[in-house]
């Protein structure tokens, strides 16, 4: 399937949505796959491979694998739900239709705090990478710059915000590809003083075997991995702005599958052939250990350059997604009424400015804790893409009966029920994982104490929209 950048506007009788209280529908889906690639690829691709690799050796290749299946199936059962009832509160109204208001409340609003966090984590690493090549200059002005020049975009019509990000996570996916091309040179060894091919030696552990850590092994390193691929779940977001929201979100939806799929496990099982897993150049940064042994002139500077373009691009497509959904929550009662307000360019202003404004406090973060604030964000973000990710397959398991009655499905799950439940047994055991290693399980614990708070927050919002409407009733009652 094709995109055009000159499809119609479809009716509503074709099965487009109409725009959402009043959001413009400018991205094509194009700007929506790429979404999904710029806001998945970053610092868990470019950083966390060589932490894995650390972990589990070779065998690291399995612990990508199994992680990315999981994934991989949750996206196709967001495109299932997606397209049959695409919304911009994506998988929080998949929880709601699922489960009752409180599961949309939570899941939604989880998930605008993670990215709010996550935004923070973003801003200061692409700022630490700045200050870095110019000791002289505090941290906090680059990552004030960069907040401010996103805020322009964000506030900017959603057809510029899509090609901005488009041709900015292109960049990196650019730089992905050309890294791929190189390394399967090299392992074949046709590149100039290569020295031939590199042979099996490295993938089996230079004798230690592919496993040389075991099954534990491979168990650290999904640890390590498995919240590398959050991200992608944007795209069911950003296409309920685009003019066909369904047929948007089954391109999109399939696209980014098979492209991270490639992306991710193309890249590390390079590197696991080129290098020994015991190297600490591979384990520090390992695109650049790669382009060493490729010889690649300047690749420290090249892959730093990378590496702020992957942040910034994730950080755009994170503000365009955290906005949306408070938005969606704001129009369903669940957040101050003021987010709702969208400019006459179709953008949700004041949800833009919120997030800004926590960017902004990122910022001043950066100024205070400068060395101590990415890992402070990294540990709060803790497991919330988890629980994200286990209401998406219980909603799928409830509402595909009901899409299948209504004659609403244009994408459907594979195996399913069989599939969904395989992938919840997959998020159990990741838990019992992440209960035997300590950093993991404090953020579980952190992240249950969260989940608790923000359903307590539902009942009570639930309450007092119950009061409001009674008290509305009396009103009209009394003024009849």
């Amino acid at each position: 399937m094709h995109d055009s950048d000159e499809a119609p506007r479809a009716s509503a009788a074709d099965g487009a949505a109409e725009p959402e209280g009043g959001l413009a529908t400018g991205l094509k889906t194009r700007h929506i796959t790429m979404m999904g690639l710029g806001s998945a690829i970053g610092a868990g691709l470019f950083l966390g491979s060589g932490q894995g690799i650390a972990a589990a050796g070779p065998a690291v290749l399995l612990s990508y694998l199994i992680a990315g299946l999981l994934v991989i199936s949750v996206m196709r059962m967001l495109g299932e739900m997606s397209s049959a009832q695409p919304s911009s509160g994506s998988f929080a109204e998949y929880a709601r239709s699922a489960m009752g208001d409180w599961a949309g409340f939570t899941i939604g609003w989880l998930y605008w705090v993670m990215l709010i966090l996550v935004l923070g984590t973003e801003i200061t690493g692409a700022s630490g990478i700045i200050a870095a090549w110019a000791p002289w200059l505090p941290q906090w002005v680059p990552a004030l710059v960069f907040v401010t020049f996103f805020a322009i975009v964000n506030l900017s019509k959603v057809a510029n915000f899509g090609e901005f990000e488009f041709w900015f996570a292109a960049i990196k996916v650019a730089v992905i590809i050309g890294f791929l091309i190189i390394g399967v040179l090299l392992v074949l060894g046709w590149l100039p003083g290569s020295g031939g091919p590199v042979g099996w030696d490295h993938l089996l552990g230079d004798g230690d075997g592919f496993m040389p850590m075991g099954l534990s092994g491979v168990a650290a390193g999904l640890l390590v991995v498995a919240f590398a691929f959050g991200g992608i779940e944007l795209v069911t977001i950003a296409a309920a702005e685009s003019p066909d929201p369904a047929r948007g979100i089954i391109v999109a939806v399939r696209n980014v599958i098979w492209r991270i799929g490639i992306f991710y496990f193309g890249s590390v099982a390079v590197m696991v052939l080129v290098l020994p897993w015991t190297s600490a150049e591979l384990h520090d940064n390992p695109f650049v250990a790669v382009l060493d042994v490729a010889k690649v002139p300047f690749t420290s500077g090249i892959m730093d350059v990378v590496m702020v373009l992957a942040l910034l691009s994730a950080y755009n497509a994170n503000v365009y997604g955290s906005t949306r959904m408070a938005f969606m929550l704001a129009r369903r009662g669940e957040g101050p009424k003021a987010l709702t307000k969208v400019a006459p360019n179709g953008t949700p202003r004041v949800a833009v400015l919120v997030s800004v404004f926590f960017s902004f406090v990122a910022v001043l973060l950066n100024w205070l804790l400068p060395e101590q604030l990415l890992g402070i964000l990294m540990n709060a973000v803790g497991a919330v893409l988890l629980v994200v990710w286990i209401f998406v397959c219980i909603a799928q398991l409830r509402l595909r009966p009901r899409f299948a009655r209504e004659g609403k499905l244009r994408l459907r799950m594979w195996l399913h029920p069989y599939l969904t439940w395989l992938t919840l047994a997959g998020f159990a055991a990741l838990i019992g994982l992440m209960l035997t290693d300590g950093d993991a399980r404090n953020q579980l614990i952190s992240t249950a104490v969260l989940f608790a708070i923000v359903v307590a927050l539902s009942q009570v919002n639930a309450r007092y929209r119950r009061r409001e409407a009674a008290a509305q009733t009396t009103a009209a009652d009394a003024s009849e």
